[in-house]
C-alpha cells in the first residue's frame, strides 16, 4: 500500500462529524430520553448494606467503624460512601452506548478549587478513585442524584429541588453542544479559571453570589502546602515530625514502634524512587531535590475510609521548604463489574487506572500526580495512587448552601463534568443523542427524586444494621 493510499483509508475510516451526529441521533431511537427517569426496583437488586460490608474485608478493620459513623450522619453522608451502591443500581437502567471516561463518583462534594500548574485557580473534579471507561449518563445520574439528596438535607421543596437539576443538567447539555462544534483542540484546552467561571454566571448571581465566590477563593489560596506544613507538623529534638491525632493521624513510627528509623526511610526511598519514575522527566529532576522526613496514616472523606491512605513529608533545601504528598490505596473501580472490561494494557496497576483517568479527564492536574505499588506494612502488595496533599484547595460546604448557591455550584459542577466527558468520548454523538429541548432535563428531574427515595431507603438499612449490631458505627469521629 502507498504512502498516499494509506492516508486515505486512513480518512475513509475516520467517522465525519455528520456521521458522529447520525451515531448520536440512532442511539437515542434505541434508547430513548424518557427511558432514562425510570429507576429499577429496588427488590430486584442487591441489599444495599451487603455491598457496603463486602467492601470492609479489603479494608483497615479498626477504621471501618469511623467510615460507618460518617456515612450515618445524613443521607447525603450515606450517598457520597455508597458508590458502590449506586453503580449496582445504574448497571439495571437504560443506558445510550456512548461511551466516555467516567469519574465514577460524580457528586456535588467531588468538585472543588486547587491550583493550576501556572499558579491559577481553577475548578474541577477532584476525585478519580472510582474512574473507569462506561456510559457517560452514569455520571449524570450520580451528579442529579447528588443535587436532590442535598437539597432535601438543606430542607428545599421539590419544585426548588427540581429547579436545581434542570440547572445543573441543562448546562450540561448545553456544555456539550458547545464542544461537539469546537475544534479538538479547543476541548482540550478549555478549563474553568475562577475568574471565568465568575464571568460564565454573572448574570446569575446575586450581590451575595458573588460574595460567596470571592470568599472561596480567598479561603482556598490559604490552603496551601505551607498552611497543611504548619497544621500538621511539628519540631521535635530538632527534627520535623508529624503531629499524631489518633485514630485520625498515626505517625508510622506509632504504628510500628520496633522498626528501625534508618530501615523505615531506606524503604521509602525505594518507594518514593520508584514512584518518581511514574512522573514527567522535569517533574521527576524537581521532585529528586526533596528528601523523605516523615510518614503518617491518615483517615480521609467518607467512602474511603478505611482504605490505606498515607500523608509522606518531604524536604528541599531545608526543613522550612516542605512537600507534602497523600499517598492513598487504589482499589478495583466501583464500576469496573458493570462494563465491559478494557484491554490489558489499558493500564497495569489501580493507581495507573487513577492516575490516567484524572489526566483525561482533569484539565489541568497537580504536576506530582504519580502511581506506585509496593508492599504494607502487613507484607500484601498493594496499588497506590499519590499526589500533593493541599495545594490551593477548596472545597463546598453543600449543606449551607441555599437555593441560589446551589443552582450555580450545581451548574458549574454540570458544564465541568460536560468538558471531561468531551475530552474522551464523542461529543458529537452525546450532543446529537442529548437534542436540542430540555426532555433530557426533565427526565433526570424525575429520576434523580426517584433515586433520592431509594437512597433514603438505602441509608434507614444502614442506620438499622447500626442498631441491631450487624455493623459497628463509631460517629462524630
Amino acid at each position: 500500500m502507498t504512502e498516499r493510499t494509506a492516508v486515505a483509508t486512513a480518512a475513509a475510516d475516520y467517522p465525519t462529524p455528520d456521521a458522529r451526529m447520525a451515531a448520536g441521533r440512532s442511539a437515542r431511537l434505541r434508547t430513548t430520553i424518557d427511558s432514562h427517569a425510570a429507576l429499577p426496583h429496588d427488590e430486584d437488586g442487591p441489599d444495599p448494606v451487603e455491598l457496603l460490608t463486602a467492601q470492609d474485608a479489603t479494608r483497615v478493620p479498626e477504621l471501618v467503624p469511623i467510615r460507618y459513623g460518617r456515612m450515618l450522619a445524613s443521607p447525603f453522608a450515606f450517598f457520597r460512601g455508597a458508590a458502590v451502591v449506586m453503580s449496582a443500581d445504574l448497571s439495571r437502567t437504560p443506558v445510550s452506548g456512548l461511551r466516555c471516561q467516567l469519574c465514577g463518583d460524580a457528586h456535588l462534594s467531588n468538585f472543588g478549587l486547587f491550583a493550576s500548574a501556572e499558579r491559577r485557580l481553577v475548578f474541577d473534579i477532584n476525585d478519580f478513585d472510582e474512574t473507569h471507561p462506561g456510559f457517560w449518563e452514569w455520571d449524570v445520574k450520580r451528579l442529579a442524584a447528588s443535587v436532590v439528596v442535598a437539597a432535601r438535607d438543606n430542607g428545599f421543596r421539590r419544585k426548588v429541588r427540581a429547579a436545581v437539576v434542570r440547572e445543573t443538567v441543562g448546562r450540561y447539555r448545553q456544555a456539550m453542544h458547545r464542544f461537539a462544534s469546537q475544534r479538538e483542540l479547543d476541548v482540550w484546552y478549555a478549563r474553568a479559571d475562577l475568574e471565568e467561571v465568575t464571568a460564565l454566571l454573572r448574570n446569575q448571581l446575586s450581590k451575595a453570589g458573588r460574595k460567596r465566590i470571592a470568599a472561596a477563593q480567598a479561603k482556598a489560596r490559604t490552603r496551601d502546602s505551607m498552611q497543611a506544613f504548619r497544621k500538621l507538623t511539628t519540631l521535635v529534638d530538632g527534627h520535623r515530625r508529624i503531629v499524631a491525632d489518633p485514630p485520625l493521624i498515626v505517625p508510622l513510627t506509632d504504628l510500628l514502634p520496633d522498626t528501625d528509623r534508618a530501615d523505615l526511610e531506606t524503604q521509602m526511598r525505594d518507594l518514593l524512587a520508584g514512584y518518581a519514575e511514574t512522573l514527567a522527566g522535569d517533574r521527576r529532576h524537581l521532585f529528586r531535590a526533596f528528601r523523605f522526613v516523615d510518614m503518617a496514616r491518615k483517615v480521609v472523606g467518607v467512602g474511603s475510609v478505611g482504605t490505606r491512605c498515607w500523608i509522606v513529608l518531604l524536604s528541599g533545601r531545608d526543613q522550612d521548604d516542605p512537600l507534602l504528598l497523600q499517598v492513598k490505596e487504589a482499589m478495583p473501580s466501583v464500576l469496573a463489574p458493570h462494563v465491559e472490561p478494557c484491554p490489558p494494557a489499558a493500564w497495569r496497576s489501580e493507581g495507573e487506572r487513577v492516575v490516567s483517568g484524572q489526566r483525561l479527564m482533569q484539565a489541568t492536574g497537580d504536576i506530582f500526580l504519580g502511581w506506585q505499588t509496593f508492599a504494607g506494612i502487613d507484607g500484601r502488595t498493594r496499588d497506590f495512587s499519590v499526589r500533593q496533599l493541599r495545594d490551593w484547595k477548596g472545597s463546598a460546604l453543600i449543606a449551607t448552601m441555599d437555593p441560589e448557591a446551589m443552582r450555580t455550584y450545581g451548574a458549574v459542577c454540570g458544564w465541568t463534568l460536560a468538558r471531561a466527558h468531551a475530552r474522551t468520548g464523542d461529543r458529537i454523538a452525546m450532543s446529537a443523542y442529548l437534542g436540542d429541548g430540555d426532555a433530557f432535563d426533565q427526565a433526570l428531574v424525575e429520576f434523580a427524586e426517584a433515586y433520592a427515595d431509594r437512597n433514603e431507603s438505602a441509608y434507614q438499612r444502614l442506620v438499622a444494621a447500626a442498631r441491631t449490631g450487624r455493623i459497628s458505627a463509631r460517629e462524630g469521629v
